[in-house]
């Protein structure tokens, strides 16, 4: 018996021993391949490193020096694995943004050398290493982040901005609204998604008067972050930048408001569902419902005849959320509408109303072509009918 045991435990520890050298065969294989003079190899070798996690930690001196490279390489280089590239759509990775996921993926055994890489030589070396510790989650790199912020390189400090957003700590306040005079636009914006994100309500005079960045992105992600924050005290401001020139700018502003839920923005998005943009008109009417004060009724009632079929599906999701009475003879009129995600989202609203003088024309709609319109009209007479 003793025999058969030490017979199987030899065979374990030489099963385990062959893994082992695989994995570090693979990892020397990969490390090889970061010394290719094809950019697209070197990206998919970090990619490989990042599959193998805290197995590859012996690869961490050659992944340092890759963040440097800044060749530019097809998003799509390493397939599935690409999928935390925070890129815009179509913009290149690079093997040195993949050699941060890597280190990212391998873990606390990285912080230190990435830490130290914040001081290289090498701007893009200095951007990728704060990604990587952003992606980490360590708060011991809140402070060399925080200096990272005066870099002189703007792609560095727009980096360190969104790092310090997904450390999320308090302590990054204070440099993170001094950074939103940065001179460069994307920081801006970038520092404006992080102050968001940490949701520290210090945040919500700056951001207020960040509307008003000559950048219309910048003014946008401002507003987000407001909403995001949940900032009663930015309302004025809100309502303010609802005339702001840039219709993407409109609809973020708008939406803030609903995020904010306060009465005071009613008149103002009520306003907004005559704006020129249907965007801007479909995101009054959800913030409207969101804050679900009946002076929206008679707007929304109006909207329900919007030119566009986003609006007039909103606008009815939004008298059902208010629950007001007042609503019920438009949303009746808005079963017969020529779009079928209008009239599903009216029968739902008559059935959150719950009037029974619904009960009429739901019934007539449970014959509607569309089979959504049938079980929403169905679920809604239902409900009015006190079934």
């Amino acid at each position: 018996m003793t025999r058969w045991i030490v017979t199987f435990m030899s065979v374990v520890v030489a099963a385990v021993t062959a893994v082992a050298d695989s994995t570090q065969s693979g990892v020397d294989t990969h490390v090889a391949a970061l010394r290719s003079t094809d950019a697209a190899v070197r990206a998919r070798a970090a990619c490989a490193l990042k599959d193998l996690g805290t197995k590859a930690v012996a690869a961490i001196p050659m992944l340092i020096e890759t963040l440097a490279d800044a060749t530019p390489v097809n998003p799509d280089v390493c397939g599935h694995r690409n999928w935390g590239w925070r890129g815009d759509p179509g913009e290149p990775t690079t093997p040195g943004r993949e050699a941060a996921s890597a280190l990212a993926s391998i873990g606390q055994a990285a912080f230190r050398a990435l830490i130290d890489a914040l001081r290289d030589p090498r701007w893009s070396a200095r951007k990728n290493a704060a990604f990587a510790l952003g992606a980490l989650d360590d708060r011991r790199a809140v402070d060399p982040l925080v200096s990272a912020l005066e870099d002189p390189e703007a792609g560095v400090r727009r980096e360190a901005a969104w790092a310090l957003g997904a450390l999320d700590d308090a302590r990054s306040v204070p440099p993170l609204i001094a950074a939103l005079k940065d001179q460069d636009g994307r920081v801006r914006s970038q520092v404006a998604w992080a102050l968001g994100a940490i949701d520290d309500q210090r945040a919500a005079g700056p951001l207020s008067s960040a509307l008003e960045d000559p950048e219309s992105a910048v003014r946008r992600q401002a507003a987000w972050a407001l909403g995001a924050i949940d900032a009663p005290s930015a309302v004025p401001a809100l309502v303010s930048a609802m005339r702001d020139a840039d219709a993407l700018v409109r609809a973020q502003v708008a939406w803030a408001l609903g995020a904010i839920d306060d009465r005071a923005a009613v008149a103002a998005l009520v306003a907004a569902l005559e704006d020129r943009d249907a965007g801007v008109r479909s995101q009054a009417a959800w913030a409207l419902g969101a804050i679900g004060d009946t002076r929206a009724t008679t707007g929304l009632v109006a909207a329900l005849k919007d030119v566009e079929a986003r609006v007039r599906s909103q606008a009815a999701w939004a008298l059902g959320a208010i629950d007001d009475r007042a609503a019920v003879d438009g949303l009746v009129g808005a079963l017969k509408d020529q779009d079928a995600r209008v009239r599903s989202q009216a029968a739902w609203a008559l059935g959150a109303i719950g009037d029974g003088r619904a009960a009429n024309a739901l019934a007539a709609a449970l014959k509607d072509e569309d089979p959504h319109v049938r079980r929403q009209a169905a679920w809604a007479l239902g409900v009015v009918s006190g079934r």
